[in-house]
Parts: structure tokens; sequence; C-alpha cells
């Protein structure tokens, strides 16, 4: 079989190995190809498989590659790939769920914690000569916040909410939660549904780990921000659109909102023209919280057993059935 990787370097820079998927067939991998329908058309060639992680594969493409069978999502996110055309087609879409979720809720606690400690600013002061320079045996240039007791809102309770959960009450945070079901056997003493209103006006700390949906694009708003408490943190590491920027911005320079920690923005790479690059006491990071070694190995194994049961007969993590 003609199998093609069309944007390969992102999950596999070279400390991977590709040799899973190679079993089943020839084999190509791009580093990238670049976002127009003439050159992912190209790239994909005569492959009767794909795989993709963020090049798009909208209706013009599919229809251009009629001899494609199935397309491996190298992700969780699959709206690169329109599925309904794929299902017309009969082209099956897998994607890789869960892979991630020990990474991201460590990533996302790692952001709380710089918002708390400035540890990186504190270490460029002491490298910039400031410690030395001191009068006293020890300076901050930054508030530190200690966590314990204070009360972590969590908007989208799946897996990696629940992990973060879990690393939160180990700092002695309590946990509200709001989520479209509910599991009662998740509450404990510290960790508690609650309406979405509940979680805005009573959280110190706001983190998003919900899909964007018709209903969940834009919940960091104005409206919502306005509910909140007078210096709440809120921390982003599921998908940039979950945030109005513009009203974040306001937010983070009237003093509102004291700090925000982003790992995702609207549009990826991020614009120059961004709202969020001038807004005071945010941190951004350029979309890794998914991408340790370990968790990129996982998402690696998944593709490669979701394309062996496809081919077996017996396709799994299917997205357009």
């Amino acid at each position: 079989m003609n199998i093609v990787v069309l944007d390969g370097y992102t999950l596999n820079p070279g400390d991977l190995s590709w040799e899973g998927i190679e079993q089943f067939g020839d084999v190509v991998v791009y580093d990238r190809t670049a976002n127009n329908t003439k050159e992912i058309v190209k790239n994909i060639g005569d492959a009767e498989i794909v795989f993709t992680n963020k090049t798009p594969l909208p209706k013009a493409v599919l229809k251009q590659v009629p001899q494609l069978k199935y397309i491996g999502v190298l992700a969780t996110g699959y709206n690169v790939v329109d599925v309904n055309t794929a299902k017309d087609m009969g082209v099956t879409v897998a994607n890789v769920p869960t892979y991630g979720t020990q990474a991201v809720a460590q990533f996302t606690m790692a952001l709380l914690l710089e918002l708390c400690h400035n540890v990186g600013n504190h270490a460029a002061a002491v490298n910039d000569g400031e410690w030395t320079k001191s009068k006293d045996f020890c300076f901050w240039n930054s508030p530190l916040i200690e966590l314990d007791g204070k009360t972590l809102g969590i908007i989208g309770f799946g897996k990696i909410g629940q992990a973060t959960a879990k690393i939160g009450e180990a700092f002695g945070l309590n946990i509200v939660a709001f989520n479209r079901s509910e599991n009662p056997d998740l509450e404990t003493e510290t960790c508690k549904y609650v309406s979405l209103d509940e979680l805005l006006e009573t959280s110190d700390i706001i983190s998003l780990h919900c899909p964007q949906t018709d209903a969940t694009t834009g919940i960091i708003n104005k409206a919502n921000i306005d509910k909140m408490k007078d210096g709440v943190m809120i921390i982003n590491t599921s998908r940039g659109g979950l945030i109005v920027e513009d009203h974040l911005k306001d937010a983070l320079n009237s003093g509102k909102v004291s700090g925000a920690a982003v790992d995702v923005v609207s549009s990826e790479p991020i614009k120059a023209d961004n709202p969020l690059l001038s807004a005071k006491n945010c941190i951004i990071t350029p979309h890794i919280a998914w991408a340790s070694k370990a968790s990129r190995n996982r998402l690696m194994q998944t593709a490669v057993e979701n394309l062996k049961a496809y081919l077996e007969g017996k396709p799994v993590n299917v997205v357009n059935k």
C-alpha cells in the first residue's frame, strides 16, 4: 500500500520512528505540506492511506484523490478533515484520543505555578545581577501566591480535566467542575460539579479543558469575565477559540483578571497582532502541552494500532461512522 504522512515533523522531529507504519506499505513522510489544495493533492499522490496532523483535507482536496481509503489524524481533534465528504466517499477517518492526558494536566499545573511564582522572571533577574545588588538576603519582584485553600474551576471534566483536578487536590485546591454530563462517582469532599455561573463566580483559578463546539466557542468573554472574582487567573490548554482574546486582553490590562496562561490561541502559529501579545501578565506558550516524548510516543503507537485495526476490517476510533 502507498502511505503518505503529510506533516510528520511535529509528531516526530527525529526522536521517534515511523517503523510501525512502514510495516504496512511504502511510506513517504513529508515534514510539512503547504496549506494549499494543489500542494496537498500533489503530496497525497496515489496514496490510499494518508496521515495528517494539521494539514487540512477539505472537500476540494478529497474529491481529487478518489483512491483514498483511510485518513489517520495524528491528533485528537479532527476538524481539519471534512468528515462528511470522507464518509460519502467511503473513506474511514480515525483519530487518536486521550494520548496526552497526563502531559496536558502536568503542563496546566506548570502554567499555574508560573503564574503564582514567576519562576522564570525571578531566575532571569538573578542572572541580570539583581540578587547580587540586593541589600537583603532575598527579594521578589512580583507577588508569590499560595494555592492551598483556593478554588480551581475546571470547565470540561473529561479525562484531562479529571487528571488536572487530581494534581490540584494535591496542592490543597478545592475543585469545582462544569461539564455537559456529570458522573457522581467523581465527586469527593474537595471536588464537586456546579453550574457554569457558580464556577465563574466562586473560582480563584479557571482552567479550560473542553472541546471547542458551538456551545463553548468564546465561553471566556466579557459577560462571563464580569461574573468572575476580581483577580481571577485563567488557563487554557484546550483550544484558542474558547477565549474572546480582545475581551481577555482588556480584563488583564484592567486587573480584573490578574494573570492568564494560554498554550493555544485563535490562529496558530500566533499572528503578530494577536491581542494577548500586548496584555499584562499573560504567559503564552506555543501549543506544546501535549508534546512530551512519552505523549508523542503514545500517539504514534495508537496511530499504528488504528491502521492495523482498519486493515484487519475492525476499525477503531472512527470519527465518521
